[in-house]
């Protein structure tokens, strides 16, 4: 729930603590005045202007992640990243802190973290639909609304685990945001990664530099302390097929409506762990 997470949250205008407000319980307010509802399935949102809402995950695609995930094909991710946040974030030298999901989409990544790790769970994303979804995965999600390339509405300091699972990396930010003695586990494509699917439907492919320029995006404010490969091969039907095309970028280019098969599929993920410098 957002009381829960309140505590860690900042007003995305000038920065200062938000807090309940008093008697209402539904809206958020800061030292300055400015106020946010809580909207009714229990995320808020704390975007400072408009936002990239272009960029954000529609209804379709968040309604094609949630069934393709709820199926179980990427679970062995889920226990990856759950393994890993549980020996980097449960030690009580950071103790009065949370867990930060970065691009979290429905929570299910954070949700399998908070089962792992006894602390809250901030879920942010810019889509009010996966939002909508997150502030329900887990009892201790608070889900928000936010831009991840913007400033993030999070006080400094305040996640002993940064998640980032498939999605946009903000270097700097994650840096002001983790406690100093806490991890932020990356979660990115191989270039095998749906290689079939690629192949068949021309969709995008992983550039095989991606662990180059991860290593360069990271390089000036964190290092990399671990790197954990992951990979599997499910079976999917055709309508899985399409839900998986459907909840990436490549929805953008309505490449789900051309699935016409189902089959056995490559997942290759590699995970790090990056410490602060």
């Amino acid at each position: 729930m957002i009381s829960d997470v309140v505590d860690w949250l900042s007003c995305p205008h000038c920065a200062t603590a938000l807090i309940v407000e008093a008697g209402a319980g539904s809206r958020l307010v800061c030292e300055e005045g400015h106020a946010f509802d809580v909207a009714r399935p229990g995320y808020v949102s704390l975007l400072a202007g408009a936002g990239a809402g272009g960029t954000a995950d529609t209804a379709a695609m968040v309604a094609d992640r949630a069934a393709f995930l709820g199926a179980g094909h990427y679970a062995g991710i889920a226990d990856l990243v759950a393994g890993l946040a549980s020996e980097v974030g449960a030690g009580d030298d950071s103790e009065g802190t949370c867990v930060l999901d970065l691009g979290a989409g429905t929570g299910y990544y954070l949700a399998r973290v908070l089962d792992a790790v006894d602390r809250p769970g901030i879920a942010l994303d810019i889509s009010k639909h996966a939002a909508r979804l997150a502030a329900k995965a887990h009892p201790r999600i608070g889900a928000v609304v936010a831009d991840a390339w913007a400033g993030l509405p999070v006080r400094g300091r305040s996640a002993s685990v940064v998640l980032n699972v498939f999605a946009p990396r903000n270097p700097r930010e994650m840096r002001r945001v983790l406690h100093p003695r806490g991890r932020a586990i990356v979660v990115v494509p191989e270039p095998d990664h749906l290689r079939e699917l690629i192949a068949e439907y021309a969709l995008m492919a992983v550039d095989d530099r991606k662990p180059e320029r991860l290593r360069e995006q990271f390089a000036d404010r964190f290092r990399i302390e671990s790197e954990h490969p992951h990979s599997a091969r499910p079976t999917l039907s055709a309508e899985q097929v399409s839900q998986v095309v459907g909840m990436g970028p490549n929805a953008w280019h309505e490449r789900a409506e051309e699935v016409r098969s189902g089959g056995a599929v490559t997942v290759a993920v590699r995970a790090y762990v990056l410490s602060p410098t």
